[in-house]
C-alpha cells in the first residue's frame, strides 16, 4: 500500500454565473495571485494537482485545505480520471474548524473503516483544559483529525495551526493537538507502541521554533518514528515559504514503532514536479505548464511512503 499526504493549497470549487470553476493553488499573501492574470491560472494549476496526484499513484492519500465534499468529487470526476489515474472510489472530507474551508480530506482505493472526525473534540473531553494552548470554548484541531482504518494501518490525517500571525500563540495550539493526537492514539488500543498507525499530514512545523522545542515534541520524542528522518537531510523539505529563501517540512509521516519496524527499509519519497520555478532547491524536471511562481500544483510537495503488504 501506498499512503501520500499532499497540501493542496486551497482546493475549492465555485460555480460564478452557475459554472464551475477551481480557484487555484494561491493565498491571500502573494498580491499578484488576486489580479485578473493570476486568476487566469486557477484552472491551470488544478490540472497540475492533478498531474502529481496521478504521477503519485497512491493507494491512500491525506489532502488538506479541500473546501468541501462537492470540491472533492468535483475534482476527481473531472480533472482527476482525465489524467487516466485509476480512480479513488472512497472520498471523504467533513466539514472541520477553519472557518475559510481549508478542510482535511482522504481518498483511497481502499475502503474507509472506522471512519472518524475529531472535529468537535474539546480540551475537557482529553484532559487538557488546563495546557496554555487550550481554550475551553474551542475545538482542540484548528481543522480535524480525521481517522480511519485502511488495510491494515490506522491513519491519523491532520492539518495543524499555522505558525502565525502570533508565532507564540500558534506554538501552544500546535502543542495542544500534538497532544490530542497521542491521547487519542493512546485511547485507541490497548499498546500504542505495538499497533500499525501513521500519522500523516500538514503539522506546519516551522524551520525554527519560536520556543526552541518543537511544538510536536509530544509525537516525536518518545513515541512515534519520523519516517521523514530516514530521507537524506538535504532532500527531506517540501514547502518553501513567500519569501522565496525559507524552506521547510510542515509536512510529516509518523509511525508507530510497530510500523517503522515492521517496514524498516521503507523511505518516503517528495515529488517536487509541480512546485514552480522559484523553488530552485529541486534541480529535478517539472511537470510541463509549472511556471517559475505559476501556474504550479502546490506550493507543497506530495510526500509519499510505501509500505508493501499493509
Amino acid at each position: 500500500m501506498r499512503i501520500a499526504t499532499f497540501n493542496v493549497q486551497n482546493l475549492r470549487l465555485r460555480h460564478p454565473g452557475g459554472q464551475p470553476r477551481f480557484d487555484g493553488a494561491r493565498d491571500a499573501d502573494m498580491p499578484q495571485d488576486a489580479t485578473a492574470q493570476g486568476t487566469a491560472l486557477d484552472l491551470a494549476d488544478r490540472r497540475l494537482t492533478a498531474a502529481v496526484l496521478a504521477q503519485a499513484d497512491a493507494d491512500v492519500v491525506c489532502l488538506q485545505e479541500v473546501f468541501d465534499s462537492e470540491t472533492l468529487d468535483y475534482f476527481h470526476d473531472h480533472l482527476l480520471r482525465r489524467t487516466g489515474a485509476r480512480p479513488w472510489p472512497h472520498r471523504v472530507c467533513l466539514p472541520g474548524n477553519d472557518g475559510g474551508g481549508r478542510n482535511v480530506a482522504l481518498i483511497s482505493r481502499l475502503p474507509l473503516r472506522n471512519l472518524v472526525s475529531h472535529a468537535a473534540l474539546m480540551p475537557a473531553d482529553l484532559d487538557l483544559q488546563d495546557h496554555p494552548g487550550a481554550r475551553p470554548d474551542r475545538p482542540i484541531f484548528c481543522r480535524d483529525c480525521l481517522v480511519a482504518d485502511i488495510g491494515s494501518v490506522t491513519v491519523f490525517s491532520c492539518h495543524f495551526k499555522a505558525p502565525w500571525p502570533e508565532a507564540e500563540t500558534a506554538w501552544q495550539q500546535r502543542r495542544v493537538e500534538a497532544l490530542a493526537v497521542r491521547r487519542l492514539i493512546e485511547a485507541r488500543f490497548a499498546d500504542a507502541e505495538k499497533a500499525h498507525w501513521l500519522i500523516a499530514g500538514d503539522l506546519n512545523e516551522p524551520s525554527v521554533e519560536a520556543m526552541g522545542e518543537r511544538a510536536i515534541a509530544p509525537l516525536v520524542t518518545d513515541f512515534a518514528v519520523d519516517l521523514v528522518a530516514r530521507m537524506p537531510q538535504p532532500d527531506r523539505w517540501t514547502w518553501l515559504a513567500p519569501d522565496g529563501r525559507t524552506y521547510a517540512r510542515p509536512d510529516a509521516l509518523l509511525a508507530s514503532p510497530a510500523l517503522a519496524a515492521r517496514w524498516p527499509s521503507a523511505r518516503p519519497q517528495a515529488l517536487r514536479e509541480g512546485l514552480g520555478a522559484e523553488a530552485r532547491r529541486h534541480e529535478g524536471p517539472r511537470l510541463p505548464d509549472v511556471g517559475h511562481h505559476r501556474p504550479h500544483a502546490s506550493d507543497h510537495a506530495l510526500l509519499m511512503i510505501d509500505l508493501p503488504g499493509a
